[in-house]
């Protein structure tokens, strides 16, 4: 596994593998569909931002968001941000619990009852409510309402040059493999679907993707 430095004008330098290109209709077709549905529906949930927002805060007074560096199109870094469900020193936590992580192959790190999860952590991750402010990172390009799920630094450093075909593509909001299992499927087959994705990937599929996320995310499959 090939190793990449990162680079200090915030972009991820690595060799991505070349697909065919998007048409420009799809590209434009997809990006107006990014702003309509993320704009509307950030000001139709506002009002369940703002107790989400509350329930945060009375719970141990921490931040409500959750920000993080992640890398997007093209090894681009960009602020990814939730709804905070953990405690606040969460992150310096994790080296202590990664004997206990659910995924193996020492990528990406998903534990079934992490004890860093709050209460109000919890429900929202089963809801998936906590992903609802990257509608944010939408709206402003950075994501999209379909695609790989964008990861951490870290492990973008790790990819092989096969795994970073993730990154020929903006990275979304929901994806194949979150319909097909979610943390359930360990990191190899969220690579395998993602490339399927890219491949056949179309404003159709797309559409197809979104209406399976919403029985998805209610039935709570692999949401921990």
């Amino acid at each position: 596994m090939s190793s990449v430095r990162i680079a200090t004008d915030n972009v991820v330098p690595l060799r991505i593998h070349t697909w065919v290109g998007e048409s420009a209709e799809y590209q434009v077709l997809k990006r107006t569909v990014d702003i309509v549905v993320s704009a509307a529906a950030i000001v139709v949930l506002s009002p369940v931002f703002l107790v989400v927002a509350l329930l945060i805060k009375f719970t141990d007074g921490g931040p409500i968001f959750f920000r993080q560096k992640r890398v997007g199109l093209g090894g681009r870094v960009f602020e990814f941000v939730k709804f905070r469900s953990m405690v606040v020193d969460a992150e310096a936590r994790k080296q202590a619990l990664m004997k206990m992580n659910k995924h193996n192959n020492s990528i990406t790190f998903k534990m079934t009852r992490d004890p860093r999860v709050t209460w109000i952590g919890q429900i929202l991750r089963k809801t998936s409510i906590d992903e609802l402010p990257q509608l944010w990172n939408v709206l402003v390009g950075e994501m999209t309402l379909v695609g790989p799920r964008p990861a951490v630094i870290p492990e973008v450093e790790r990819y092989s040059l096969r795994q970073r075909r993730r990154l020929n593509v903006t990275p979304g909001l929901t994806c194949i493999w979150q319909v097909s299992g979610r943390a359930d499927l360990d990191f190899h087959q969220q690579v395998d679907l993602d490339i399927e994705y890219i491949r056949e990937r179309s404003i159709w599929y797309d559409f197809k993707l979104i209406l399976l996320t919403f029985p998805a995310v209610f039935s709570g499959r692999g949401a921990y």
